[in-house]
Formats: structure tokens, sequence, C-alpha cells
């Protein structure tokens, strides 16, 4: 989730409305659905671990205390932490269940270079099956990813 000076109070706002309202229709009370949450801009941090074995009401009141920080659009480092951090096994990654990654962002990289070289390496574990949509007017990108692809 990106939280650069870009995106501003208000849009932030919105994408925490927004997950809140994505993680209210997933299967996530009976464990059968994973949710992690890594916010991005000149850091990143991982705001929600995939093993943290939240309820939907736990994740929804996790995401609305999230705080926005502002800074540059590091989502070439955002990238490559998911896929480093947050899509392994000891973070809470299952092998036997395919991973969702969920970009929200304004689409300003403060590195677009990096970011393109990233999303070209994310695509080697992400079989490019991507679905860019304009939402409230944020850039979502969902991408299927394998982490067992090397």
């Amino acid at each position: 989730m990106d939280e650069s000076g870009s995106i501003g109070t208000k849009e932030f706002d919105l994408m925490k409305s927004f997950l809140s309202q994505l993680v209210g229709r997933l299967d996530i009370n009976s464990g059968n659905t994973r949710v992690g949450l890594v916010t991005y801009s000149p850091t990143i941090t991982t705001s929600i671990d995939l093993n943290a074995g939240m309820s939907v009401a736990g994740l929804q009141s996790a995401i609305n205390s999230l705080t926005y920080r502002g800074g540059d659009t590091n989502t070439f480092l955002a990238l490559e932490y998911v896929r480093t951090r947050i899509l392994t096994s000891a973070a809470g990654d299952r092998s036997d269940v395919p991973n969702i990654v969920v970009v929200l962002t304004d689409g300003h990289s403060h590195n677009s270079t990096a970011t393109k070289v990233s999303s070209k390496f994310t695509e080697r574990f992400c079989h490019v099956s991507y679905a860019r949509q304009s939402i409230m007017g944020m850039q979502v990108v969902l991408a299927q990813c394998d982490v067992s692809v090397n």
C-alpha cells in the first residue's frame, strides 16, 4: 500500500476504506485465506504478517489504525520486499495455496526504471496474470504469484 507524498491523507484514507471492505469479503475467519499488508514510501513496513491469524474484525481494525507517513514512492523496493520477506514460509506463506499480490498506488514511482526492472523480475514469480484497473483514482494491480518458481 503506497503511502507516499503523492498519495496524500485523503487518498490514503480511501485506500484504507477500500482494503477494509475487501477483507470483509474474503474467507478469513475460517483460516482459508491469509492476509498480509505492507506499506511503503521511503521505507517498507510490514503492517500485518501473513501468519498473524487475525479475524476480519482484527484486520479491519489494523487497517483503520494505519497512519499516513508521506515521502518518496519506492514501489520497486516494496515489490522486492514482498517477494523476499512476505511470500516466504517463515512469514506464513503456504506453498500449496496460490498467492495474490495487490498493489495500491497512484502510479507515480520515485524510480520508474527500477520499478520496471523489479516488476519484470517479479513477473518471473507471478506468471503475469495482471488485472490493472483504476479504482477511486488508485492504480490497483493484481498478480497471482508462485514463489516456488526460481
